[in-house]
């Protein structure tokens, strides 16, 4: 593998330009002596797991070396990383020890993702993989299995993920761990998060701003990370920022981001080292949490930190075939590539594995020995695989009628000020279970309806310090997500509010918490945990003074990609919809539920009951927009989001001026997956439903918020697509007036008019006689619109009044434009 050349192994970083005086800022502490059984637990059950660490990579067969290795004991294809398995391990024992002490509920989370060997092998000495995975107990054949089976069909991958006891974050996408283990501590005052940070997931952007999320943790009400940051030196192959920083540049560093920091590195008694630094960072903790539980906060708590310095690899082979492994970036994966073609290389391997002794730390039928177990929680519920909190403690949110806070009927409300008030109780009914993570745009997307009765959480503020608000606002959609990730995970419900541009930043993250929900929902000891809650408003409809930047509909799609167990997307289209829906999520289970909606005031089409029952279907004609309540119709115009919707609605009062023969019958879709072809979601609607709501022969015109290939996709299976046209959002956009976006994009009142009308003269006659000339009339309005917005700098007069249905058409069709 190609790499920078180092002349020695760990190479330490060059002296920094800062004044030496800086280091008085790094804790120190006197040296402890442990005692002699702790000293040998601690030291046993590292052996014990790396050499299970180490095994899992190579081994296919003779797992205690109960006889020299042949290549035929290895297996065909070497995966997984060693590199930072020997820190894991050490952070691991030093835990379980914590938690045997102290009695205390401790959730571990792992940043460097691919360190699931450490993990497991910890997981199996202590008992836990047995209890969820019976084959894997604490005996020779679950040794056996763990070892074998380890990232090949059937076993463990070689990352972390939602199989692995005790999981709490999917270890396939660096950058989130910090963020996820400060929402898991969010209203569980007893827990203690250890997160494992690695110095080179430490270089990502969401890794660089989630140091900051400790100032959004209230220690009166929630519990507390212990961030631990592995600098081990090395990537895949290049040094690490962290790894070429000195002492002094990492404590000004950790200083300045609110911490208090403590160097972990003394090599020949790292055990006393790192027992007496968690020792340390526990009884800060305490001290903190003790002055805010007692009425006398401090302000500005300055949190522990461990900087953990230990090798690359720690415990590989120095040096393979003259070059440096231990120490290295050759240590990040595989140490011995070639072990199973290579003598010289076996025999290291063998040489390596036999430098744990493993006949002296697990009995004839593959248990361990006791002073390992004498360090492990006596409390099985106390075990970091354990924790009740990571896969069963899921907490019902009260949710009140929504029906109380809806509106009347005909009139016009924003649907987040609407949802707002309702927001606003829940929170009020549901003091520690539930939080609104936002990326400080609460205000702008009108739901500061929630501020009705709570505030933000900032600590650093002193106008939000100690004040227990359950609004989390932070400008990092990465942290946002992270902590409502952790939030979610550990039993809680969260909400996550954004402009729509923006949502997209997150994508990944969100795909990655999907699939460690996917893996979790295939366990059968995982219990359900609520969905994630997307609410996505400003949208591109009417982020026309924002310009073409702030307009992207994107993430209803990444959505839309994920498995269909998993993918909900709803467009209500006013505001008693939304509050149906908005209940609906938070009361939902296993989910990603996106919900996108309108800030702006928009007419009430339905009542409260009305919208129930929409809601409940997913879609339905819109009888009072239909020409004869919409039978027989010669078109179908569908609007899916609520500013489309509007135009539809708006086109369909057109046509009965301007063409009154013209039989139209509107749809609205709130739940757009039931589009999916039968069979394709558990929302799809059945052939049967599908013909009796668009019609079997119908032309259907789609009138959609996000991109039209999305609409297409969805479709993809039904039968007679041919008569199927759409509009949707096609990245045509400007500083303009709204009607001018929907002008630009092909999604206005005009365009529908002209796509109904194509679509009815096949098969209405007096239609096809006059639409030349219909045609052109709307074409002629469409110009003069245009004309009038690029004049005037606004829409005309009356433009987003509510369309009248009692046969004179729109309002501001009358509106006269100066030729």
């Amino acid at each position: 593998m190609p790499g920078e050349e180092i002349d020695r192994p760990n190479p330490q970083p060059l002296p920094s330009q800062i004044d030496d005086h800086v280091l008085q800022l790094a804790v120190k502490l006197d040296k402890e002596k442990l005692d002699e059984s702790t000293y040998t637990g601690l030291q046993e059950f590292r052996r014990a797991a790396n050499y299970i660490a180490a095994a899992m990579i190579f081994l296919k067969d003779n797992v205690l070396l109960e006889r020299d290795l042949q290549f035929e004991d290895i297996k065909p294809r070497l995966l997984g990383h060693w590199g930072t398995c020997p820190g894991l391990t050490l952070v691991y024992s030093h835990l379980n020890l914590l938690a045997t002490q102290q009695k205390k509920d401790i959730i571990f989370v792992v940043g460097p993702g691919h360190g699931a060997p450490g993990i497991l092998s910890s997981l199996w000495l202590e008992g836990s993989l047995g209890k969820f995975y019976p084959e894997y107990s604490r005996n020779k054949e679950g040794l056996h299995k763990l070892i074998t089976k380890f990232s090949t069909p059937g076993g463990f991958p070689s990352h972390i993920n939602a199989e692995t006891p005790g999981a709490i974050h999917e270890g396939g996408e660096l950058g989130y761990a910090l963020s996820v283990a400060f929402g898991a501590v969010m209203d569980k005052p007893d827990l203690i998060v250890a997160c494992v940070v690695g110095d080179g997931e430490s270089e990502s952007g969401p890794t660089a701003t989630a140091w900051h999320a400790a100032k959004y943790i209230d220690p009166q009400e929630s519990g507390a990370v212990l961030p631990i940051v592995h600098v081990n030196g090395f990537k895949i192959s290049e040094r690490t920022i962290y790894g070429c920083m000195d002492d002094k540049e990492m404590v000004t560093l950790f200083t300045g981001y609110g911490y208090q920091c403590r160097f972990v590195e003394d090599l020949e008694d790292i055990d006393a080292d790192m027992c007496r630094s968690m020792k340390w960072a526990l009884a800060e903790i305490h001290k903190i949490q003790r002055a805010a539980r007692s009425g006398k906060p401090i302000m500005k708590p300055r949190w522990p930190v461990l900087i953990m310095r230990t090798p690359k690899g720690w415990g590989a082979p120095k040096k393979v075939h003259g070059q440096f492994i231990e120490g290295s970036f050759r240590a990040h994966q595989v140490p011995l590539m070639a072990a199973k073609s290579d003598p010289s290389e076996l025999k290291q391997l063998q040489e390596w594995l036999e430098s744990y002794k493993p006949d002296e730390l697990f009995t004839k039928d593959g248990g361990v020995v006791k002073a390992i177990l004498d360090i492990i929680p006596a409390d099985e519920s106390k075990r970091l695989g354990q924790q009740i909190d990571t896969y069963g403690s899921h907490e019902v949110l009260k949710i009140p009628d929504w029906k109380n806070y809806g509106v009347k009927k005909g009139g016009q409300a924003s649907c987040m000020q609407t949802i707002g008030e309702l927001l606003d109780q829940v929170l009020v009914d549901n003091p520690k279970s539930m939080r609104v993570f936002s990326p400080d745009e609460l205000v702008s997307n009108k739901l500061d309806a929630v501020f009705n009765h709570t505030g933000r959480n900032f600590q650093w503020d002193e106008f939000s310090n100690a004040r227990g608000g359950r609004v989390i606002e932070i400008l990092s959609e990465h942290t946002c997500q992270g902590m409502l990730q952790g939030y979610t995970l550990t039993g809680r419900t969260g909400l996550f509010p954004s402009y729509e541009s923006f949502l997209g930043i997150i994508h990944t993250m969100m795909v990655q918490y999907s699939k460690f929900n996917k893996m979790a929902r295939e366990t059968t000891w995982r219990k359900d945990i609520s969905s994630l809650n997307y609410l996505e408003t400003s949208t591109w409809t009417r982020q026309e003074h924002n310009g073409f930047s702030h307009q992207n509909p994107s993430f209803i799609g990444a959505v839309l990609n994920l498995k269909p167990s998993a993918a909900r997307v709803y467009l209500p289209p006013d505001a008693n919809t939304f509050l149906s829906t908005l209940a609906h999520c938070l009361r939902s289970t296993n989910y990603v539920n996106l919900m996108v909606g309108s800030k702006q005031p928009q007419p009430v089409f339905l009542s409260p009951e009305e919208a129930d029952n929409h809601c409940r279907a997913g879609a339905s004609v819109w009888k009072f927009a239909s020409t004869d309540d919409g039978l027989n119709p010669d078109v179908v115009i569908v609007g899916i989001g609520a500013e489309l919707t509007f135009e539809v609605v708006e086109a369909a009062a057109m046509l009965r001026k301007l063409s009154p023969d013209l039989r139209v019958r509107v749809v609205n879709v709130t739940d757009l997956l039931i589009l999916k072809h039968e069979g394709g979601h558990p929302h799809a609607l059945s052939h049967e439903d599908f013909d009796a709501l668009f019609t079997a022969d119908c032309p259907i015109h789609f009138n959609y918020h996000g991109y039209g290939d999305e609409i297409k996709g969805l479709l993809f299976g039904r039968p007679s697509l041919s008569r199927v046209s759409v509009a949707a959002y096609s990245e045509e956009g400007s500083t303009t007036t709204p009607l001018d976006m929907m002008l630009r994009n092909g999604v206005s009142r005009y365009h529908v008019v002209e796509a109904a009308i194509r679509g009815a003269a096949k098969r209405n006659e007096k239609v096809r006689l006059d639409m030349h000339e219909t045609l052109g009339g709307i074409r002629h309005d469409l110009a003069k619109v245009q004309e009038y917005i690029m004049k005037n700098g606004e829409d005309p007069s009356g433009t987003y009044d509510t369309p009248s249905f009692d046969g004179t058409g729109s309002k501001h069709r009358d509106v006269g434009y100066a030729d």
